[in-house]
């Protein structure tokens, strides 16, 4: 026959001040703009990091002109 399943551990029952603490360490969720400036930073460091391994330049925009660097 197949494989037999491992038994489950019992569930424990918590605290009422367990779950405080748990609740306390929760972050608050982050803004849209937020969330948009961490992907285009994110963008960025993956843009550099494939053209560093191909060898390609990245273009961005300085002084009102669009110019090649090296990454």
């Amino acid at each position: 026959m197949g494989k037999k399943r491992a038994k489950r551990k019992p569930t424990v029952a918590r605290s009422s001040t367990t779950k405080r603490k748990t609740q306390e360490k929760r972050k608050e969720p982050e803004s849209f703009a937020d969330g948009v400036l961490r992907g285009l930073i994110l963008a960025e460091k993956s843009a550099r990091r494939i053209a560093r391994m191909y060898g390609t330049p990245i273009y961005r925009w300085k002084n009102g002109k669009v110019v090649a660097e090296k990454p």
